[in-house]
């Protein structure tokens, strides 16, 4: 009875180890998902036990459809292994078996690959095992894009409006935007903000989202700046990238006008441009501001106005108005303009004043102005006195003349204005120098000038002291009047200015002395020497050359060139004189040296009308008094002068070469013209000259070689 109730224990156990046995023979462990990005590859790992060994053992690798369907992509065998052909993996998956791991390749991971996959185990008993590993496949969207709109958003709007739009594309999983407002998170507010998403699933099963924000504008909003924030997801991380910065045209109506003076800056004057500017706080397309002056009228629809050559009559107020025209509603701003003026200058007495010399003179000068002015009288351009009033205790001839008064506004560079008055001083006439004037003159012809000044203007008359009247040109002066005469003299003679007005007269005397014969004397008058010369006169081309050598000479020049003459004696100690007068091109030099004499050496040159005379002397007894020429007189023509000295010159050439063919025929010093020349011919080199001294008894014979030699050898 014991033994067939224990039978069935024994059976139920033998059972239940059997059933451990098999449960326990298979085990499979995996991930439970695995992250790649798209375009890389991807490694699903599969980790198994079982008590067979891998000689018994099979590995299939399955892939779920979104229907949860499930397919084998791979099958290994202990005999046999292969990847199942025309599934979306054929030629991309291969399987890696290492002791307990099987690990599913899979290359070139797709946003398509994004799925389940299966490993399963399995043995030769009826045994099996599995695990399951989510494939997360990812794909990082392109740079977002923002668009703003281009026509200005009014804020009297009812309904929000679009501010704009952002777009994202080809990313995976879907990407999320956010729209921000100057860094702040803009979220869903009803009649506030409305944010709309929209997203696109490309062919490539990547997506793309494009956002749209709707909103009603403050007036704080045209300063606003709206951006867009792109999150997106890449293995083990989330990432973000922003839109570039976008502002919009916010139209919204003033509440405040304000009308300003553009230009000139600081005070205005009247003559200058007025230009004026008006603006106001708002920012509204559909309005007309219009600049208005209140005295006159005159308005422009504008916010600009500009007024030339202004006048104090341009000044007061001018009002801006604003008018929006949709509700034709107007902001009016307001400025006052003043435009400041300086009448012209009124002086009293008017245009001229006379008074008597000696007596007061008084002038005022004044000038309306709008600002504080400053006043000031000039004569000749300089500064005679400061303030409105001219007074000059005792007038005298220097008071009279044209006076300036000069207005100025000293805060305004510019603003002048001035005006003139006359001042005559009545008066017996002045002549400007002495009463007496002493004049020398070298000239036939003289030219006088007389200055008076005095009121009324003096009448000059001319006359000389053997009662002749001369006639003269006579112009008027600013201080009085100005006479010129000229006429000829021939002796010494006594001039009289006489300048006469109502109030008397001024009579200037002027001594005029002739020395023009003095003049020629001088030149003309030569040393007086006694000499007998032997010497050569050469006549060639209008050329006269008489030469009688020595060895100390003492020469005295007169040159003629142009109109000028030049007489120049030099003295030295020698008892030889020596002579050359020279016409070379009409002009005659004539030199001369002379020994131990009374003569000094005298300069007299006449070079453009100019008389210089230079005096040196060795041993002077009786010099020459050259007389000087006077600067008040007016040089005329000397061409008679020159006349005289040329032809005095031309008589003592030609008396030379009279001298010089009588001495070669033997006329003159006891020579005969039949002398035998055969010893020794003559040169011009070999000239023998005889002369005779005043100082001396006796002639002396000099050859050209400087040998005495006696009377008898001649």
């Amino acid at each position: 009875m014991a033994l067939p109730d224990t039978a069935p224990l024994l059976v139920g156990l033998l059972l239940l180890c059997h059933a451990f046995r098999a449960w326990a023979l298979v085990e499979v462990n995996m991930e439970d998902k695995v992250e790649v990005m798209a375009g890389e590859t991807a490694q699903i790992t599969c980790m198994f036990t079982t008590d067979e060994g891998l000689g018994g053992t099979t590995i299939q690798w399955l892939y779920v459809l979104p229907n949860k369907e499930r397919k084998i992509i791979y099958n290994k065998e202990p005999m046999h292994e292969a990847a199942e052909q025309n599934t979306p993996f054929t030629g991309r998956i291969s399987l890696n078996v290492t002791g307990t791991a099987a690990v599913l390749v899979i290359r070139d991971v797709g946003v398509m690959d994004n799925l389940e996959f299966i490993c399963v185990i399995k043995t030769l008993t009826p045994e099996e095992a599995e695990g399951r590993t989510q494939l997360q496949v990812f794909k990082s969207p392109t740079f977002p894009t923002i668009e703003a709109v281009e026509t200005g958003i009014s804020v009297n709007e009812e309904e929000p409006s679009k501010i704009g739009s952002c777009r994202v594309k080809n990313g995976y999983p879907k990407p999320n935007i956010t729209w921000y407002r100057n860094n702040m998170p803009l979220r869903n507010t009803p009649h506030e903000v409305d944010v709309k998403s929209s997203i696109t699933t490309e062919w490539s099963g990547l997506f793309s989202v494009q956002s749209e924000l709707t909103m009603k504008v403050k007036k704080e909003d045209k300063d606003a700046e709206f951006y867009c924030e792109v999150v997106y997801f890449v293995p083990g991380a989330t990432k973000m990238t922003e839109t570039q910065r976008i502002s919009i045209t916010v139209y919204y109506p003033p509440t405040e006008v304000n009308i300003w003076v553009e230009s000139p800056k600081g005070i205005i004057k009247e003559g200058d441009t007025l230009e004026l500017r008006c603006e106001n706080n708002g920012n509204y397309p559909s309005s007309i501001t219009t600049i208005k002056h209140q005295n006159s009228g005159y308005s422009v629809e504008n916010n600009k106005m500009v007024r030339t050559n202004v006048t104090r009559l341009d000044g007061g107020v001018y009002n801006c108005t604003f008018m929006e025209t949709d509700n034709f509603e107007e902001i009016l701003g307001s400025t006052k303009v003043s435009v400041n003026y300086l009448e012209s200058a009124v002086i009293t007495p008017k245009n001229s004043i006379t008074v008597m010399e000696g007596e007061e003179l008084k002038a005022s000068c004044n000038a309306l102005s709008s600002l504080q002015t400053s006043t000031a009288w000039f004569k000749n351009e300089k500064l005679v006195s400061k303030g409105n009033s001219l007074s000059v205790k005792s007038a005298t001839f220097e008071t009279a003349g044209m006076y300036k008064c000069v207005v100025t506004v000293p805060e305004m560079e510019g603003m002048k204005t001035s005006g003139t008055l006359q001042v005559n001083v009545k008066g017996s006439p002045q002549i400007f120098g002495p009463d007496v004037q002493e004049v020398e003159t070298y000239e036939t012809t003289v030219n006088l000038n007389c200055s008076a000044r005095g009121f009324p203007a003096p009448t000059i008359m001319w006359s000389t002291s053997d009662g002749k009247n001369l006639n003269a040109l006579q112009t008027e002066t600013e201080d009085g009047a100005q006479s010129e005469v000229t006429f000829k003299i021939t002796s010494n003679v006594k001039v009289f200015c006489n300048a006469s007005n109502d109030f008397g007269s001024k009579v200037v005397e002027f001594n005029i002395k002739a020395i023009l014969n003095t003049i020629l004397t001088t030149i003309t008058s030569m040393p007086t020497i006694s000499t007998t010369t032997r010497s050569t006169t050469t006549i060639a081309s209008d050329t006269v050359v008489h030469t009688t050598p020595t060895t100390t000479t003492t020469t005295s020049t007169n040159t003629i060139t142009d109109d000028t003459v030049i007489y120049n004696t030099s003295t030295t100690n020698t008892t030889i004189p020596s002579t050359n007068i020279t016409f070379i091109n009409d002009t005659v030099i004539y030199n001369t040296s002379t020994t131990n004499t009374t003569i000094p050496s005298t300069n007299i040159t006449f070079i453009n009308d100019t008389v210089t005379q230079n005096t040196s002397t060795n041993y002077v007894n009786d010099p020459v008094q050259t007389p000087t020429k006077s600067p008040n007189i007016k040089k005329e023509s000397k061409g008679f002068v020159i006349a005289i000295i040329i032809i005095a010159i031309l008589l003592l050439a030609i008396l030379g070469s009279v001298l010089y063919f009588l001495y070669k025929k033997g006329r003159i010093c006891g020579r005969s013209g039949k002398q035998d020349f055969s010893k020794r011919k003559s040169s011009k080199d070999n000239i023998v000259v005889e002369m005779k001294s005043d100082n001396t008894e006796e002639a002396i014979l000099l050859g050209v070689n400087g040998e005495k030699q006696q009377p008898n050898d001649q």
